[in-house]
């Protein structure tokens, strides 16, 4: 049953915070826990609307006399499914770089990123914490592992955490003004597309946003921007053909220019070239999304830094 829980305020306030000081006083939800990740990700789902408008930005601000609903069906919201998570634990061999502000690490699929709703799910952000935490046994409470970005699930490769508070600030100032260089690699079927020929360079620009229904499956596509869809673009650049799980299939660089929610899984199966892997946006089934994060790089308090993760979990 879908509960729809309604507030009014007058708040200058960001809508995920707001919703954090709320949300715990409602009898509906009285003694369950509501963490950070669940109210950013009722957000995200699209079941927050201010003004009878839907909002799926957490970091929203609320300004002015401002309606915030809430469509909440309690069962689901308590309940996620144990998908097919690995076992894994963050070891010398896993981290890429670090240094007194950052620890830049080796994502395996099958492994997520932050604590999900369920909150009792392994994930890499208390893998991080952990292993920073044998280095430095003599602390008494665990150290600080900042999230600055995230991965989806199924994608591996390279992701960065803050080792300071100090950093924060600037470092989500630099993710917000993309003032840093994201590339992927991805791997497609050739069959049928005689144009994805090593060393070929195609652009995909497009206006996208989520296209699924709030019951369904969170799915993102070419949206108009009336319609609130937001300007993305992705360069690609065709490296090499490869035989992927007997599968004929040539693997792609990927310049992110926006960060939006599956830019690339959207823009490959756009043009009729999902990833291998990628059920959700036409893929064909295989043991993994072919999808890995092999590069990051930016600059941070005059110091460079340029994370490049080509081998370890990307196996094909």
């Amino acid at each position: 049953m879908v509960e729809r829980l309604c507030f009014n305020t007058t708040e200058k306030i960001r809508l995920d915070e707001y919703l954090r000081k709320v949300l715990p006083e409602c009898k509906e939800l009285e003694g369950k826990e509501l963490s950070n990740s669940k109210i950013r990700r009722l957000i995200v789902a699209g079941a927050v609307s201010v003004n009878a408008r839907g909002v799926v930005r957490p970091s929203f601000e609320l300004r002015g006399k401002s309606e915030v609903c809430v469509e909440l069906d309690l069962q689901k919201f308590f309940y996620e499914k144990q998908p097919d998570d690995i076992n894994f634990e963050v070891t010398p061999s896993a981290v890429l770089y670090e240094d007194d502000d950052l620890i830049f690490i080796d994502k395996p699929e099958f492994f997520p990123v932050e604590q999900t709703i369920t909150g009792n799910r392994a994930n890499l952000h208390d893998a991080v914490v952990d292993y920073l935490w044998k280095q430095n046994p003599c602390l008494h409470n665990p150290p600080y592992a900042g999230i600055m970005h995230r991965l989806d699930r199924t994608t591996s490769g390279v992701i960065v955490f803050t080792k300071n508070r100090t950093v924060n600030k600037r470092v989500s100032e630099i993710f917000q003004a993309r003032k840093l260089t994201k590339k992927y690699l991805a791997v497609v079927e050739v069959s049928g597309h005689a144009e994805l020929v090593p060393a070929s360079n195609f652009t995909i620009e497009m206006f996208m946003g989520r296209v699924s229904s709030k019951s369904q499956a969170a799915k993102w596509g070419e949206l108009s921007e009336s319609r609130g869809g937001q300007y993305s673009k992705t360069e690609f650049r065709v490296l090499k053909e490869i035989t992927v799980e007997k599968l004929r299939c040539a693997v792609l660089e990927c310049n992110l220019f926006t960060g939006r929610t599956h830019q690339i899984r959207v823009h490959l199966a756009s043009r009729g070239y999902p990833i291998l892997g990628d059920t959700l946006y036409g893929g064909k089934e295989a043991r993994r999304l072919y999808l890995h994060a092999y590069e990051l790089a930016f600059e941070l308090n005059g110091k460079a830094y340029d994370i490049i993760c080509n081998n370890g979990s990307f196996r094909v």
